[in-house]
């Protein structure tokens, strides 16, 4: 992998949490010039791609599409491709259709914009028409999943695909202008980042979802029956955190598929995220030197059993295409020493997580005095409580033994675990952005294990306040951490309010 240069440090946000137009326009641009003002040098966010019914970035019904809600009407006007009389509920439709179909007739008059849609169309011809056709499938079923569909469509039958694609030429027209519009903007935004300093840290989610275009057109890359329902799927054993263990219900891939025609797929899927993503984390790394495997609809995921991954062959074969691969393993949970030695072979960065630095002993990994250069310290991540929830929650005996290592105790959470966050010894420190408003539990962005009212959270009007930023700038710098401030740190795209204050 490729490792950055210097100590740096940066803030966990979703787009969706922005405040005001939650997407990849105004209050995007808005916050890498809070970043950059601050002296952090990057971005990290969860995945950016379709989400499932409940909210899930983890869900998606694709490896490979952006999220169209991300899509900024803002700068939709600025480029003349929306008309003047764009309703307020057109702002609100999540997968902004209204607002497409009001681009879409506008596109005859901007032809440099229909030419790069096709151009577009055809760099992304792996993925695209089919992902397009998947979309409009599922609305025109109502949303049933794939392998409940007419036998022809569940089994893309050549002659029904074809017949589809005539039948929905103009629905999956949209769907590509969609995409095209989220790439268009998503280069933007990241371009905008570059120039600030600031580099993207996205997320790949290891598993896909079953009612994915991913695995309707591929069917043979994973383990599932002659009608499509998975033999087995994804979880992980029983733990100290779940006595059960975890059914996540993914299907679990045919390894040996992959193998045979050289990671294909893995390859184009870790492709086309680092051309979106200065640095990514590769979500369950341990499930790639071996995972849990379920029989399917087993009453719990205790009854399944550890299944070799492919290990090392994986990596090389994406770096003999690719290149360095800038990932950063997601190595929390049950980790083997197996496990560790693929994450050196790798040569990628592993987590900690502080929230979990005060359990157990002094050989306790995530306890600052053991992390490594080759890591990124969290305060916590997604998947925790905010620091202030954690802290009025955890136990007397962790909460004791807290006190007593941290180096500033009688500062008021969350700045002491802050403060340790950007001391350690790790090359890159990542501060949620809850932890740096103060927040509680009500700032959660996610419970596992639950579906209802994740993923919902978003910072008020005016979050965050460039009057941090001075304080931040000086905390980063004692620690070694802050950036440059570039000329065009303050300076703001034409048309932005240029922050968030």
């Amino acid at each position: 992998m490729t490792q950055p240069d210097e100590r740096q440090a940066g803030v966990l946000l979703h787009p969706t949490s922005l405040p005001g137009g939650a997407d990849l326009g105004p209050s995007a641009r808005g916050f890498v010039d809070f970043l950059a003002a601050s002296g952090f040098g990057v971005w990290q966010m969860l995945p950016v791609g379709p989400t499932d019914a409940n909210g899930s970035p983890y869900l998606s019904p694709s490896s490979f599409a952006g999220d169209t809600g991300l899509i900024s009407p803002h700068d939709l006007f600025r480029l003349g491709l929306l008309p003047n009389d764009v309703s307020p509920a057109d702002l609100q439709d999540p997968e902004r259709r209204d607002l497409l179909e009001r681009v879409q007739r506008a596109l005859p008059d901007h032809p440099e914009h229909q030419h790069a849609l096709t151009l577009f169309r055809e760099a992304n011809s792996a993925w695209l028409a089919d992902y397009a056709l998947f979309r409009c499938l599922g609305r025109r079923h109502y949303h049933i999943p794939w392998i409940r569909w007419p036998t022809a469509e569940r089994d893309r039958h050549p002659e029904r695909l074809t017949e589809l694609h005539n039948e929905l030429a103009s629905e999956i027209e949209l769907e590509c202008l969609g995409q095209y519009l989220f790439s268009l903007q998503w280069q933007a935004l990241h371009e905008y980042a570059a120039n600030r300093g600031i580099r993207l840290f996205g997320d790949l989610p290891i598993y896909v979802a079953h009612n994915s275009a991913d695995v309707w057109c591929h069917p043979e890359l994973f383990d599932l029956d002659a009608t499509g329902h998975p033999n087995e799927v994804a979880g992980v054993p029983p733990d100290a955190f779940a006595e059960d263990g975890q059914y996540w219900g993914n299907p679990v891939y045919h390894w040996d598929r992959h193998e045979q025609d050289g990671f294909r797929w893995w390859t184009e899927r870790l492709g086309h995220q680092l051309r979106r993503f200065d640095l990514l984390r590769l979500d369950h790394f341990r499930g790639l030197e071996a995972f849990w495997s379920i029989p399917a609809g087993a009453d719990s995921a205790a009854e399944g059993q550890w299944r070799q991954g492919p290990g090392i062959e994986l990596f090389n074969a994406v770096t003999r295409a690719l290149g360095p691969l800038p990932l950063v393993a997601e190595d929390l949970g049950d980790i083997t020493p197996q496990v560790e030695s693929l994450r050196q072979s790798v040569g990628c960065p592993g987590m900690r997580v502080l929230q979990f630095a005060f359990e157990g002993d002094a050989a306790n990994p995530h306890r600052p005095h053991n992390h490594g250069t080759d890591a990124v310290v969290y305060t916590g991540t997604h998947d925790n409580d905010t620091t202030l929830g954690w802290w009025r929650t955890c136990s007397d005996t962790t909460r004791a033994t807290a006190l007593a290592y941290l180096a500033t105790p009688s500062d008021p959470m969350p700045w002491p675990l802050i403060q340790t966050a950007l001391n350690s010894v790790a090359e890159l420190a990542i501060i949620p952005a809850q932890d740096l408003m103060e927040l509680g539990s009500e700032a959660r962005m996610n419970t596992p294990g639950t579906t209802g009212g994740n993923w919902q959270w978003r910072l008020g009007p005016g979050e965050p306040s460039f009057s941090m930023t001075p304080a931040l700038r000086h905390a980063l710098a004692i620690s070694g951490r802050a950036g440059p401030i570039t000329p065009s740190a303050y300076t703001p795209s034409p048309g932005d309010a240029g922050g968030s204050d």
